[in-house]
């Protein structure tokens, strides 16, 4: 019988065994009795199922019931001490029924239970709760009789079920796995040779069962050990000792079992996993060796321009999303049989090594193919990309080359030129970098043999070089023709600088004669203050003359080259209209300005020379002084150079330009009066003689 079965007449409290013993380590059973009826079916089967649990020594002990009918009824607590005649006649060796204080007196006189003693087999007394202590220890006595034993009916319950389902479930276990080990050892050969099925499987879980044994292994073995410590809440009962070494028994058995059972689980398992391991891999390698290689046959040109080789890219990415989805199989399975590997059994060791090895290659190689067609695909596509860069450094600069050249002056032209060489600088860059592309992607192919992609590929490589050799060949003729027309342009570019430079020159040249005007008109002005000084002011003057003459003729020079490089640029000179012109009507200003200085200059020459002999002291000459008409020359000369510094430079064009400022006229008119007056004194002191005698 199990406390499952009976759970709601057990948890009625009808009879149970508290733990005590009485003084003749006797069990004691307690039948606490109620107000209500007493249902005696169900206390025959809570006794029944109470008198089952103790072992057969401690049965032959006796038992000592404690029949509580302080809250019963007389004729109830008789019918029960009878029952018990019936139910454990033999096991019964006392019976005390607990009485009201003074409510049965009347009544025992008409029954005495020790009367019957040898009809019922067994002793019963009345005896009210106090003294119950007379017959029973106090420490084995529960509360309600006045003693320290604390009981916990639905603790008890729930320990005792706990117990049985634990004894149940693991008894059906070990059955469960004694069959499957057994049948195991048996037919090992044939198990290898088929999968495991679901009924392989024991009807409940090992551990759980196992993780209950030992919990409620633990609380037996705490309860026991702690049983005597005051703390505790009651003593442990026989049954509890004796369940101890029957769930101890039970988990050895269990975990001896639930041990091989686990070993017939690793060997069936890994024998599944290395069966699934082997299909796995030939699926793989049916797939590499198969659709794969299908695809990357399929897969061989290289494009012949950067969209198209972008768009074959694209393709072959989803060749690799393909295949990384196998790979990925691959890793895991790798990991798998590394796994068994380790594991060490040796019956496996051998075709473990060979599926290793056989996947190893098939991956191995088809991965060197998706990254040969990779590293192919990039290279095509650097190389296309090279040649578009350089197909339109190309056209830029033929396009500069096709436009005609028109700067406003020679800086431009030189930028120009030098945005011209740095492009034609660019293209040859580009040109290198193309050769090197593509020698690399010729390396490539070349290095491209049958076993790549699992057939011939010279055909389709003949293709592809021819493509590379022919663009590289293109790119070689188109930046050739670009170069002949550069060194064209070039020439006429640096002509037109030459002709810039001529003009500006020419220009300049102007600029300075008439800044060597400006400066005989306006700094070139003294006459001298003697023949000495004249004379060296007229050296002078020649001498600028000279430097003046020199920039004139540098300016012919140049304007006449200017009219050599425009007929050689069939272009129209600026300078043939504007620059010669205006070179020529300074010179003729600088030549008439030039000549009157020299006119001035000689006049003072003359006019400073007569004086000063006339102004020297000299006695051996007396006829020389003497002469009237030198006097009268000396004066028309100074009057003649006092009116020349009064009268402007007049232009062909009819402008008129002075001499210095009227200031400056001044000072040197005042300079040559000055003289004059000299000579005429000296004049009259040579005529009146006797006039200087007085005066001195």
């Amino acid at each position: 019988m199990e406390a499952s079965v009976i759970l709601p007449i057990l948890k009625k409290k009808l009879a149970f065994l508290s733990g005590g013993k009485d003084r003749r380590s006797g069990l004691i059973l307690t039948i606490p009795l109620c107000l209500e009826q007493t249902n005696m079916d169900e206390l025959s089967v809570t006794l029944d199922y109470l008198l089952s649990i103790p072992s057969e020594k401690c049965k032959a002990r006796g038992f000592t019931v404690i029949v509580d009918g302080r809250k019963s009824q007389w004729n109830v607590v008789k019918t029960v001490v009878l029952m018990l005649q019936n139910v454990v006649p033999a096991e019964v060796s006392l019976v005390c029924v607990v009485k009201p204080d003074e409510f049965w007196d009347k009544k025992v006189t008409h029954f005495c239970f020790w009367k019957e003693k040898d009809r019922l087999g067994f002793e019963v007394i009345l005896v009210s709760a106090n003294k119950l202590t007379r017959y029973i220890e106090p420490c084995q006595l529960t509360e309600d009789f006045g003693g320290s034993l604390t009981y916990d009916h639905m603790d008890w319950l729930n320990k005792r079920l706990v117990f049985e389902k634990f004894t149940k479930e693991s008894t059906s276990l070990l059955d469960e796995l004694a069959l499957i080990n057994n049948g195991s050892d048996k037919g090992n050969q044939q198990e290898k040779e088929r999968s495991v099925d679901l009924n392989f499987l024991p009807s409940v879980d090992p551990e759980t069962v196992l993780q209950t044994g030992h919990e409620l292994l633990s609380e037996l073995q705490q309860r026991r050990f702690n049983g005597s410590d005051g703390g505790v809440s009651w003593s442990p009962m026989d049954d509890e000792l004796l369940a101890q070494p029957q769930v101890m028994k039970l988990l050895d058995s269990l975990r001896e079992q639930y041990t091989r059972y686990q070993e017939v689980c690793r060997q069936r398992s890994k024998r599944t996993q290395l069966e699934e391991i082997q299909q796995k891999v030939m699926q793989v390698v049916n797939w590499l060796e198969g659709p794969g290689s299908e695809q990357l046959r399929a897969q061989w040109g290289i494009g012949d321009s950067i969209r198209a080789s972008q768009a074959l890219q694209q393709k072959h990415e989803e060749i690799e999303s393909q295949h990384s989805e196998w790979f990925a199989v691959y890793v895991e399975l790798n990991q798998q049989i590394a796994a068994l590997l380790n594991a060490g059994d040796e019956e496996d060791l051998v075709e473990l090594k060979s599926l290793q090895q056989q996947l190893s290659d098939v991956c191995y190689r088809q991965a060197s193919q998706l990254e040969f067609r990779q590293n192919l695909l990039q290279a095509a596509l650097e190389f296309h990309g090279v040649a578009q860069d350089l197909s339109q450094q190309l056209d830029g600069l033929l396009g500069m080359l096709c436009v005609d050249v028109a700067p406003a002056d020679g800086a431009s032209i030189q930028q120009t030129l030098k945005l011209l060489e740095e492009k034609l600088k660019s293209v040859d860059v580009g040109l290198q970098g193309l050769r090197e592309k593509g020698q690399g992607l010729l390396d490539q192919i070349s290095n491209q043999a049958s076993w790549a992609y699992g057939k011939d590929v010279t055909i389709e490589n003949k293709e592809n070089v021819d493509h590379i050799q022919g663009v590289m060949e293109d790119m070689q003729l188109r930046k050739q023709r670009c170069e002949d027309m550069v060194d064209v342009r070039r020439l006429k570019m640096l002509q037109m600088v030459q002709l810039f430079k001529c003009e500006e020159d020419a220009a300049q040249a102007v600029e300075w004669l008439s800044e060597l005007l400006d400066a005989l008109l306006k700094t070139h002005i003294r006459l001298g203050d003697d023949a000495q000084e004249t004379k060296v002011l007229l050296e002078k003057h020649r001498k600028f003359v000279d430097v003046a003459q020199s920039t004139y003729d540098y300016g012919r020079q140049l304007l006449q080259a200017t009219v050599v490089l425009c007929q050689s640029l069939r272009c129209t000179s600026r300078s043939s209209g504007d620059t010669l012109p205006r070179l020529n009507r300074v010179w003729k200003q600088f030549t008439i300005a030039s000549e009157e200085r020299v006119h001035r200059l000689e006049m003072a020459i003359a006019f400073h020379s007569n004086a000063e002999k006339i102004l020297q002291d000299c006695p051996e000459e007396p006829e020389a002084i003497n002469d009237e008409e030198q006097f009268d020359e000396i004066e028309a000369v100074g009057k003649s150079l006092l009116d020349r510094l009064t009268v402007p430079v007049v232009y062909p064009d009819g402008t008129e330009q002075y001499f210095g400022s009227p200031s400056d006229m001044a000072s040197t008119a005042e300079h040559i009066r000055d003289r004059m007056k000299l000579v005429s004194l000296k004049r009259q002191q040579l005529r009146h003689p006797e006039m200087v005698t007085a005066e001195s």
